[in-house]
């Protein structure tokens, strides 16, 4: 066990266990043979890389998925071995890193090939071609391009191609016309590849929703993200359920002080909220430094097992909620979680931000400690401070 000491009683929750099970419900959906690379990019999805990297490679995970070559990097530095794939743009000079730490990069551009092929590797530098179908970020988008960039690859005896793959737009909505279009338009470039490239590689075209949905169309492996971590990707697919999943972060606090105010008193910056009778305020020693924004004035927490709103602005380092009664100091107070029946999901606190769950945990400063439990127990504790 690791631990790390704290001294705040506002923390981040993650339950590990939620990872594995999540895995296994997508194990149990996937046609045999199809792998499953776990995302674990922006520190998993503000979970934790490492401890999230870990669970998902006990759970059978094949491998591991990030934007950046520091994501990588720390990973390795960790002792994690198995294959991690950088999916966003690296540097040209600093593939030979990548190479020294067999990590693979994603490539898709002639220029950054013929930079790189200019440099020494030992071992051979790994490589994925990624094809641009319609998200219209990164990737090739013409057979022309595909046919020089794999020219260049193939009178390159240091690079090693082991994949292709693409990413989709619009695979969590009701309409699936667009991933339709995606689909054919990947499978033109694909058969085109196989015509100017003799070798096998693998393929991975299905992000969290298009793994759930359509699993007939599995590829060699799939990149499981934010359902990973127990969210649905849209409301859709929520609707739908095609498999079970179980939240993994819950962020909670505790009440440092509590107050009977008057009528016509008010709260914080601004003096946005004024009492309009007698009531109990607490405090909660947590703000938006701490990545729990401004705009979230408003919104319920949890006490008691019951919703109370928070009145007033929002502080760097503190809020203020209405209670229902006094409470003593030290009471738990759950922002994102289960707190007796009642439940504020990311869902919920997306919708009141009107974004979507992927930034919920994301947003959640690393001044926060991470808690990492596992089967009811306490394996882990993460603080950047």
């Amino acid at each position: 066990m690791s631990f790390t000491n704290y001294y705040r009683d506002s923390i981040a929750e993650i339950d590990l266990s939620a990872i594995k099970y999540n895995i296994e419900q997508l194990k149990k959906r996937l046609k045999g043979g199809t792998g499953i690379y776990a995302v674990v990019k922006a520190d998993a999805y503000g979970h934790g890389d490492i401890q999230v990297a870990r669970a998902a490679l006990d759970a059978g995970a094949k491998g591991l998925a990030v934007a950046l070559l520091d994501e990588a990097v720390k990973l390795r530095q960790a002792g994690i071995e198995s294959p991690i794939l950088v999916m966003g743009w690296t540097r040209p000079k600093d593939a030979v890193v990548a190479a020294e730490h067999a990590i693979s990069l994603t490539v898709f551009q002639e220029e950054w090939l013929e930079q790189v092929e200019g440099l020494s590797f030992s071992p051979p530098l790994r490589l994925h071609l990624k094809i641009d179908t319609g998200m219209g970020r990164v990737g090739i988008r013409t057979p022309e391009e595909m046919e020089r960039i794999l020219k260049i690859m193939g009178r390159q005896s240091a690079f090693k191609l082991e994949a292709v793959f693409t990413h989709f737009a619009t695979a969590d909505e009701a309409n699936t016309e667009y991933f339709e279009t995606q689909q054919k338009r990947f499978e033109e470039l694909f058969s085109h590849f196989k015509r100017n490239w003799p070798e096998n590689v693998e393929i991975h075209t299905s992000n969290s929703a298009t793994s759930m949905r359509f699993p007939e169309r599995m590829d060699h492996f799939v990149r499981f993200g934010i359902s990973m971590y127990g969210l649905y990707p849209s409301p859709v697919v929520k609707k739908e359920k095609p498999i079970d999943l179980n939240p993994a972060f819950q962020l909670k606090s505790r009440l440092v002080h509590v107050k009977k105010l008057e009528a016509g008193e008010s709260i914080s910056y601004g003096a946005t909220y004024t009492t309009e009778k007698d009531e109990w305020i607490g405090t909660i020693p947590l703000g938006y430094a701490d990545g729990w924004i401004r705009k979230l004035q408003g919104m319920d927490v949890l006490v008691d097992g019951k919703r109370h709103p928070i009145v007033g602005r929002i502080c760097m380092d503190q809020f203020m909620i209405c209670l229902d009664q006094e409470y003593p100091i030290g009471t738990k107070v759950t922002l994102i979680g289960k707190q007796g029946e009642e439940e504020i999901s990311a869902d919920e606190v997306a919708d009141h931000l009107d974004t979507i769950n992927y930034e919920i945990p994301c947003m959640i400063s690393q001044r926060v400690p991470r808690v990492f439990r596992q089967d009811g127990r306490t394996i882990a504790v993460r603080n950047s401070l």
